[in-house]
């Protein structure tokens, strides 16, 4: 079988080292000086010194939601008002199977071009629709096979629990039956938090995949469902991925708290999911004094040895008006809103992801995926900084994204 060798030349390492990349079918095969790697490669990119670093990944989308804004106004601006708004707008029936292929499309297109090679994506999955939704993000996927990473998170609405979660429970399994990766959902909004993560759990292992649920979205101290989440884990030693989404109350607790909360979110191996943009929309409209971020406990996890990443989850739909679908634009708010440094933040949105949704991680070195992204900046702070759209998508070497920014300023 010939090898598809591809010769990425002339990208820059955040170190300012100047390099050739050499991929074969999909994996670093060599790193060199820019200038000495062989020039009889099966395709050759020239990158012109822009600066070459791991692609971003996406922990957390709504494409099922995706540049909804217009369709599904919502002018409260709150939570509520985006729940109201969207079971009017699919009570109306505005929310169809092709309209959430197309939005799907263009949301995973615009995710493409910004860098991102790989994408976990929420999908709801309730008693009144079914597996409809995830029928349609799954074939919007299937578009961009040879693009992104595609996991669907079947999450399940309130209750999960009881005779009233029955449709709910029904919908879970038709959605796994159609091809949902992970089992998710929203314990601390369901009457008996605890039997939701047993339902969630249970249905997992069934299933033999891992669960994503939305944890404590909101700032209530009191409620603090990541802790049983964890117990609940080491308690039955599920042993496949578990990932904990917004975790916001942890924010709220006491740094004790916090900090024997972490540790059990360590000890059960689950990853947290800090999501910034959407958090600071929807969180602390009520607390106009020393108004709160809505983040989690960053700090504490990454002291505690938990797995932290970061993700854009809603973009410009009724839960967040506004978005780029950018991690840069996520990683430069963890810088801002969750003060983490700009090499930790991008980690954040790269390869603490990959880790998170299982796949491996990313290096401009040999034996690498070649899952790279080019940008044209002079750092990895001066990306987060401008976050400038000259970029080049790789993703096993195969360029699948570009875009190209051109400024004028006209003095006199």
């Amino acid at each position: 079988m010939t090898s598809e060798v591809t010769l990425l030349a002339g990208g820059r390492l955040p170190d300012g080292r100047v390099v050739d990349v050499v991929v074969e079918n999909g994996v670093i095969s060599a790193v060199r000086d820019a200038g000495t790697a062989p020039t009889d490669a099966t395709s050759i990119h020239q990158l012109d010194g822009w600066l070459l670093l791991p692609a971003l990944a996406e922990p957390h989308a709504h494409l099922d939601k995706a540049l909804t804004a217009e369709l599904v106004p919502n002018p409260a601006g709150d939570l509520v008002g985006a729940i109201d708004a969207w079971i009017a707008a699919s009570a109306a029936g505005r929310i169809t199977h092709e309209g959430i292929v197309q939005r799907a499309i263009a949301a995973m297109d615009l995710l493409s071009v910004h860098g991102v090679t790989a994408v976990r994506t929420h999908v709801n999955v309730l008693d009144s629709i079914g597996a409809t939704a995830v029928k349609a993000v799954l074939e919007a996927a299937r578009s961009f096979s040879e693009v992104l990473d595609v996991q669907v998170v079947a999450l399940c609405g309130s209750p999960m629990t009881g005779s009233e979660g029955a449709g709910t429970r029904a919908a879970l399994a038709a959605a796994l039956e159609a091809g949902a990766h992970l089992v998710g959902g929203c314990p601390h909004l369901d009457p008996d938090g605890v039997g939701a993560i047993d339902v969630a759990l249970r249905a997992a292992t069934e299933a033999g995949i891992g669960v994503d649920l939305h944890v404590d979205e909101m700032l209530d101290p009191s409620v603090l469902t990541l802790r049983d989440l964890a117990r609940t884990v080491i308690d039955t030693g599920f042993s496949s991925s578990v990932a904990a989404s917004h975790c916001v109350t942890l924010g709220m607790q006491t740094p004790r708290v916090q900090a024997e909360v972490a540790a059990l979110v360590a000890e059960a191996g689950i990853s947290v999911f800090a999501l910034p943009q959407t958090n600071l929309f929807l969180q602390g409209r009520a607390h106009p004094t020393a108004t709160p971020r809505g983040l989690t406990a960053v700090r504490a996890l990454q002291e505690a040895g938990a797995l932290v990443a970061a993700g854009g989850d809603n973009v410009q739909d009724p839960f967040n008006l506004v978005g780029r679908s950018d991690p840069l634009e996520t990683a430069a708010l963890m810088v801002m809103a969750g003060h983490q440094l700009p090499d930790t933040a991008y980690g954040m949105v790269s390869n603490n992801v990959r880790r998170a949704l299982g796949l491996a991680e990313v290096s401009v070195a040999v034996g690498s995926p070649a899952d790279l992204v080019a940008i044209d900046a002079p750092s990895i702070r001066g990306a987060m900084a401008d976050a400038p759209m000259s970029r080049r998508t790789f993703r096993r070497g195969c360029l699948v994204s570009s875009a190209d920014q051109q400024t004028r300023v006209l003095r006199r």
